[in-house]
């Protein structure tokens, strides 16, 4: 059972004005907030940044995403452009992705750190 993820991030400021935002966005909040980590979940933690353990850079893994399902098109519009808004990268706009599902409406962006995260629905609106 999966319990929480985490991304390695070079600047919790940087995180915490990023994310505050676009995990509202997702219905989260912020539920962890120590010298080395911000955690965002709706009771307990399920995602959070950190700094490196090692103390090195952290660095993005290439294909690793994150996605978070949400209840309607809208809140991934929404998600999307409140990340790009706040200094993300578009990764894929808005839209259906028939290649997964007929129903699959995602968006993808990557945040400050180059780590790609999703909003997804099931839902037609």
């Amino acid at each position: 059972m999966l319990h929480h993820v985490s991304f390695g991030t070079s600047d919790l400021d940087r995180a915490r004005a990023f994310y505050d935002p676009v995990m509202r966005e997702l219905g989260l909040r912020r539920t962890l907030d120590v010298d080395e980590a911000v955690g965002y979940g709706a009771g307990i933690t399920v995602f959070s940044l950190n700094l490196p353990a090692d103390g090195g850079k952290a660095e993005r893994g290439n294909g690793v995403h994150v996605a978070f399902e949400v209840e309607s098109r809208e809140q991934v519009a929404a998600f999307h452009r409140v990340a790009l808004a706040q200094g993300g990268t578009d990764a894929g706009a808005p839209g259906l992705r028939p290649e997964y599902d007929a129903n699959y409406f995602a968006a993808f962006v990557q945040d400050p750190d180059g780590n790609k995260i999703e909003a997804l629905t099931f839902m037609a609106d």
